[in-house]
């Protein structure tokens, strides 16, 4: 595998190869999924739209230790829309933050592997599931770093449907008047939730619109389960001006699977035996295609 360590200390090892970013992130959905049928729940839908997002943050982005995930100078990342956790958990215990094989206790009693994120385990800052809450202690952990003048970013994913939410704006607000430039939103643009159509249940459109009326630097991402695209999103933040970032990822909900994507029984429900057949030769099949 194509992979180099980061710079300067940074025990974790990064994908430098397109190919091999796209191979990890069909081998996440693979377990994202097993993790799912074994356990009889979980929210497949979600997970395999922010899948491509995840895989480029934490294997070519952000600066992370998982011996010392506690470190000071760590980069931040919270999973506003945390019932889509199952991937999340899978790239955590790839990455060695814990234990592969504990994937296989998700949602069973008494397993840190709960059904949202959970600061017990290492490098998860902040319990999520709630929604709208994840930007705002995004924006105080940004706050916090920039008046100890430190060099962390902050990195907050929230759902699309989550824009309804009256506390997203006001973390908005208040991110663009403290000038948090490095507090970057990711909205994972998949166009459903558990209750249909976004612009049916909640018009958000224009989205661009509003979060650059809000004082916010905004990338729109075309195809936001293209790497490639990604990576030059999140390239660009970086090296943006004094405003907060917004990344808009066009994502596809259920991606990866094609009896799953754009599909919105496929928020909460559970794979079969048959699927799960299915699910394995779609996902095999892409793993084999990246030479």
């Amino acid at each position: 595998m194509n992979e180099k360590e980061t710079d300067s200390g940074w025990d974790v090892k990064r994908l430098s190869d397109l190919k091999q970013l796209k191979k990890k992130a069909a081998q996440i959905r693979m377990d994202l999924l097993e993790m799912i049928y074994r356990a009889g729940g979980g929210h497949a839908g979600g997970s395999l739209s922010s899948v491509d997002i995840l895989v480029t943050l934490y294997y070519s982005i952000m600066k992370l230790d998982p011996k010392h995930p506690e470190r000071a100078d760590r980069d931040r990342f919270i999973l506003s829309k945390g019932h889509s956790v199952e991937g999340y958990y899978a790239i955590l215990s790839d990455l060695g933050f814990f234990p592969r094989e504990e994937r296989t206790s998700y949602r069973k009693f008494r397993s840190g592997l709960i059904g949202h994120p959970s600061n017990h385990l290492p490098s998860i800052d902040v319990n999520t599931g709630s929604l709208g809450h994840g930007l705002s202690i995004g924006a105080g952990m940004a706050l916090a770093g920039k008046m100890d003048q430190k060099d962390y970013h902050v990195y907050v994913l929230m759902g699309d449907g989550e824009q309804a939410e009256g506390s997203v704006w006001e973390a908005a607000m208040a991110a663009s008047h403290y000038q948090l430039d490095h507090l970057t939103g990711i909205i994972d643009r998949n166009g459903l939730q558990i209750s249909g159509d976004t612009e049916q249940v909640m018009a958000l459109e224009s989205l661009k619109g509003k979060w650059t009326s809000f004082g916010w630097e905004v990338v729109e991402v075309a195809d936001g389960n293209n790497m490639e695209e990604l990576l030059t999103a999140f390239r660009r933040v970086l090296s943006g001006d004094h405003r907060p970032h917004l990344v808009i990822a066009n994502t596809i909900k259920g991606k990866g699977v094609s009896f799953m994507e754009n599909q919105p029984q496929w928020h909460h429900k559970v794979p079969t035996e048959s699927e799960m057949k299915q699910v394995r030769k779609e996902l095999q099949a892409q793993i084999r295609e990246v030479r």
